[in-house]
Protein backbone atom coordinates (compact mmCIF):
# COMPACT_ATOMS: atom_id res chain seq x y z
CA UNK A 1 0.00 0.00 0.00
CA UNK A 2 1.33 2.83 -0.92
CA UNK A 3 2.43 5.26 2.15
CA UNK A 4 1.89 9.31 2.45
CA UNK A 5 3.97 11.81 4.32
CA UNK A 6 0.84 12.75 5.81
CA UNK A 7 1.06 9.46 7.44
CA UNK A 8 3.08 10.41 9.76
CA UNK A 9 0.90 13.22 11.67
CA UNK A 10 -1.92 12.10 14.02
CA UNK A 11 -3.46 15.21 15.33
CA UNK A 12 -3.83 18.32 12.65
CA UNK A 13 -4.58 21.87 14.22
CA UNK A 14 -5.70 24.33 11.27
CA UNK A 15 -5.47 27.81 12.27
CA UNK A 16 -8.37 30.51 10.69
CA UNK A 17 -7.74 34.07 11.06
CA UNK A 18 -11.44 34.36 10.07
CA UNK A 19 -14.10 32.02 9.28
CA UNK A 20 -13.73 30.42 5.95
CA UNK A 21 -9.71 30.96 6.02
CA UNK A 22 -9.22 27.54 6.39
CA UNK A 23 -10.88 26.10 4.42
CA UNK A 24 -9.85 28.05 1.13
CA UNK A 25 -6.20 27.82 2.14
CA UNK A 26 -5.96 23.66 3.15
CA UNK A 27 -9.72 22.68 2.79
CA UNK A 28 -8.29 19.83 0.37
CA UNK A 29 -5.58 18.85 2.62
CA UNK A 30 -8.09 18.67 5.26
CA UNK A 31 -10.48 16.31 3.45
CA UNK A 32 -7.63 14.22 2.94
CA UNK A 33 -6.22 14.27 6.16
CA UNK A 34 -9.82 13.27 7.62
CA UNK A 35 -10.08 10.76 4.89
CA UNK A 36 -6.85 9.09 6.60
CA UNK A 37 -8.62 8.79 9.64
CA UNK A 38 -6.74 11.89 11.24
CA UNK A 39 -7.94 13.97 13.72
CA UNK A 40 -7.63 17.70 12.58
CA UNK A 41 -9.06 20.72 14.79
CA UNK A 42 -10.22 23.97 13.70
CA UNK A 43 -9.75 27.43 15.34
CA UNK A 44 -11.51 30.09 13.80
CA UNK A 45 -10.32 33.51 15.63
CA UNK A 46 -12.88 36.10 14.60
CA UNK A 47 -16.75 35.63 13.23
CA UNK A 48 -16.23 38.89 11.49
CA UNK A 49 -19.37 39.85 12.49
CA UNK A 50 -18.58 43.85 11.76
CA UNK A 51 -18.13 42.48 7.73
CA UNK A 52 -21.42 40.34 7.37
CA UNK A 53 -23.68 41.79 4.46
CA UNK A 54 -26.16 43.42 4.78
CA UNK A 55 -29.51 41.07 5.28
CA UNK A 56 -27.83 38.84 7.11
CA UNK A 57 -27.62 38.25 10.69
CA UNK A 58 -24.67 39.24 12.53
CA UNK A 59 -23.87 35.93 13.75
CA UNK A 60 -24.09 33.88 10.35
CA UNK A 61 -20.36 32.91 9.79
CA UNK A 62 -20.42 31.30 12.87
CA UNK A 63 -23.76 28.67 11.32
CA UNK A 64 -21.56 29.02 8.16
CA UNK A 65 -18.30 27.63 9.64
CA UNK A 66 -20.21 24.64 11.67
CA UNK A 67 -21.55 23.42 7.77
CA UNK A 68 -18.54 23.71 6.15
CA UNK A 69 -16.13 22.33 8.44
CA UNK A 70 -18.45 19.00 8.77
CA UNK A 71 -18.65 19.18 5.20
CA UNK A 72 -14.75 18.95 5.13
CA UNK A 73 -15.27 15.73 7.98
CA UNK A 74 -14.08 17.78 11.40
CA UNK A 75 -15.68 16.79 14.31
CA UNK A 76 -18.33 19.08 15.85
CA UNK A 77 -15.95 18.91 18.78
CA UNK A 78 -13.00 19.86 17.09
CA UNK A 79 -14.11 23.23 15.63
CA UNK A 80 -12.78 26.18 18.36
CA UNK A 81 -15.17 29.48 17.65
CA UNK A 82 -13.13 32.20 19.19
CA UNK A 83 -14.43 36.14 19.19
CA UNK A 84 -11.68 38.52 18.31
CA UNK A 85 -12.63 41.65 16.40
CA UNK A 86 -12.04 41.50 12.78
CA UNK A 87 -8.82 43.59 11.39
CA UNK A 88 -7.69 44.06 15.19
CA UNK A 89 -5.73 41.28 15.89
CA UNK A 90 -2.28 43.32 16.45
CA UNK A 91 -3.73 44.81 19.31
CA UNK A 92 -4.92 41.67 21.43
CA UNK A 93 -1.18 39.71 20.26
CA UNK A 94 -0.47 38.99 23.54
CA UNK A 95 -3.68 37.07 24.08
CA UNK A 96 -4.01 35.37 21.18
CA UNK A 97 -0.86 33.68 21.83
CA UNK A 98 -1.75 32.63 25.29
CA UNK A 99 -4.91 31.34 23.49
CA UNK A 100 -2.27 29.26 21.41
CA UNK A 101 -0.59 28.03 23.79
CA UNK A 102 -2.88 27.23 25.54
CA UNK A 103 -3.85 25.20 22.63
CA UNK A 104 -0.81 23.47 22.49
CA UNK A 105 -0.72 22.13 25.62
CA UNK A 106 -4.47 21.09 25.04
CA UNK A 107 -4.07 19.23 21.82
CA UNK A 108 -0.24 18.52 21.26
CA UNK A 109 -0.73 18.65 17.38
CA UNK A 110 2.40 17.23 15.56
CA UNK A 111 1.20 19.86 12.42
CA UNK A 112 -0.39 22.67 12.39
CA UNK A 113 -1.72 24.99 9.39
CA UNK A 114 -1.53 29.12 9.45
CA UNK A 115 -1.47 31.56 7.28
CA UNK A 116 1.95 32.01 5.56
CA UNK A 117 4.46 34.46 6.51
CA UNK A 118 4.08 36.48 3.04
CA UNK A 119 0.88 37.33 3.84
CA UNK A 120 -0.06 40.88 4.23
CA UNK A 121 -3.74 41.39 6.09
CA UNK A 122 -2.78 42.45 9.66
CA UNK A 123 -4.96 39.74 11.06
CA UNK A 124 -3.60 36.66 8.96
CA UNK A 125 0.17 38.56 10.18
CA UNK A 126 -0.96 38.58 13.41
CA UNK A 127 -1.53 34.82 13.31
CA UNK A 128 1.33 33.51 11.55
CA UNK A 129 3.65 35.43 13.54
CA UNK A 130 2.42 33.68 17.02
CA UNK A 131 1.96 30.51 15.66
CA UNK A 132 5.75 30.51 15.26
CA UNK A 133 6.14 31.63 18.66
CA UNK A 134 3.75 28.99 20.50
CA UNK A 135 4.21 25.77 18.18
CA UNK A 136 8.36 25.97 17.81
CA UNK A 137 8.39 22.21 18.51
CA UNK A 138 6.07 21.36 16.09
CA UNK A 139 5.66 20.85 11.75
CA UNK A 140 4.34 24.14 10.90
CA UNK A 141 3.32 24.79 7.20
CA UNK A 142 1.69 28.31 6.21
CA UNK A 143 -1.44 27.98 3.26
CA UNK A 144 -1.46 30.54 0.42
CA UNK A 145 -3.78 33.51 -0.49
CA UNK A 146 -3.48 34.74 -3.40
CA UNK A 147 -4.76 38.33 -3.24
CA UNK A 148 -2.89 38.58 0.10
CA UNK A 149 0.81 37.21 -0.94
CA UNK A 150 3.15 39.33 -3.27
CA UNK A 151 5.23 36.27 -2.95
CA UNK A 152 5.33 33.08 -1.70
CA UNK A 153 7.37 30.33 -0.53
CA UNK A 154 6.15 27.33 -2.36
CA UNK A 155 7.88 24.45 -0.67
CA UNK A 156 5.68 21.68 -0.20
CA UNK A 157 2.83 20.24 -2.59
CA UNK A 158 -0.09 17.75 -0.71
CA UNK A 159 -1.71 16.19 -4.02
CA UNK A 160 -5.16 16.91 -4.02
CA UNK A 161 -7.98 13.96 -5.57
CA UNK A 162 -11.04 15.10 -7.08
CA UNK A 163 -13.04 14.26 -4.31
CA UNK A 164 -11.50 16.10 -1.87
CA UNK A 165 -11.91 19.42 -4.66
CA UNK A 166 -15.59 18.60 -4.83
CA UNK A 167 -15.39 18.75 -1.05
CA UNK A 168 -13.40 22.27 -0.62
CA UNK A 169 -15.88 23.67 -3.33
CA UNK A 170 -18.64 22.04 -1.26
CA UNK A 171 -17.21 23.26 2.30
CA UNK A 172 -17.09 26.63 0.46
CA UNK A 173 -20.67 27.02 -0.91
CA UNK A 174 -21.53 26.78 2.54
CA UNK A 175 -20.70 30.43 2.85
CA UNK A 176 -23.93 31.55 1.20
CA UNK A 177 -22.72 35.32 3.14
CA UNK A 178 -19.43 35.49 0.92
CA UNK A 179 -20.68 34.12 -2.31
CA UNK A 180 -20.35 37.59 -3.88
CA UNK A 181 -16.92 37.12 -3.18
CA UNK A 182 -14.32 35.76 -6.33
CA UNK A 183 -12.56 33.42 -4.25
CA UNK A 184 -15.93 31.83 -3.50
CA UNK A 185 -16.38 30.47 -6.88
CA UNK A 186 -15.64 26.65 -8.21
CA UNK A 187 -13.66 27.93 -11.10
CA UNK A 188 -11.18 30.05 -8.97
CA UNK A 189 -10.68 26.78 -6.46
CA UNK A 190 -10.01 24.71 -9.06
CA UNK A 191 -7.82 26.93 -11.32
CA UNK A 192 -5.60 27.09 -8.18
CA UNK A 193 -5.30 24.17 -7.67
CA UNK A 194 -5.12 22.81 -11.01
CA UNK A 195 -1.61 25.62 -11.35
CA UNK A 196 -0.34 23.92 -8.40
CA UNK A 197 -0.32 20.68 -9.65
CA UNK A 198 0.98 21.65 -12.41
CA UNK A 199 4.01 22.80 -10.50
CA UNK A 200 4.76 19.39 -9.68
CA UNK A 201 2.94 17.17 -12.51
CA UNK A 202 -0.02 16.44 -10.83
CA UNK A 203 -3.49 17.45 -11.41
CA UNK A 204 -4.55 19.23 -8.38
CA UNK A 205 -2.28 20.24 -5.44
CA UNK A 206 -2.83 23.14 -2.85
CA UNK A 207 0.87 24.88 -1.87
CA UNK A 208 2.63 25.71 1.49
CA UNK A 209 5.10 27.17 2.81
CA UNK A 210 7.51 25.31 4.91
CA UNK A 211 7.83 27.48 8.03
CA UNK A 212 9.05 24.35 10.45
CA UNK A 213 9.62 20.60 9.43
CA UNK A 214 10.09 18.64 12.42
CA UNK A 215 11.52 15.22 11.83
CA UNK A 216 10.94 12.89 15.20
Amino acid sequence: MKTSALDAFDTILVLAPHTDDGELGCGGTIHRLIEKGKEVHYVAFSTCEESVPEGFPKDILSKEVREATAVLGIQEEHLHILNYRVRHFPAHRQEILEDLVALNRKLRPDLVFCPSSFDVHQDHQTISQEARRAFKNTSLLGYEFIWNNYNFASQCFVELSEKDIKTKVAAMECYQSQSKRLYAKDKLIRGAANYRGLQVQMEYAEAFEVMRWVIK
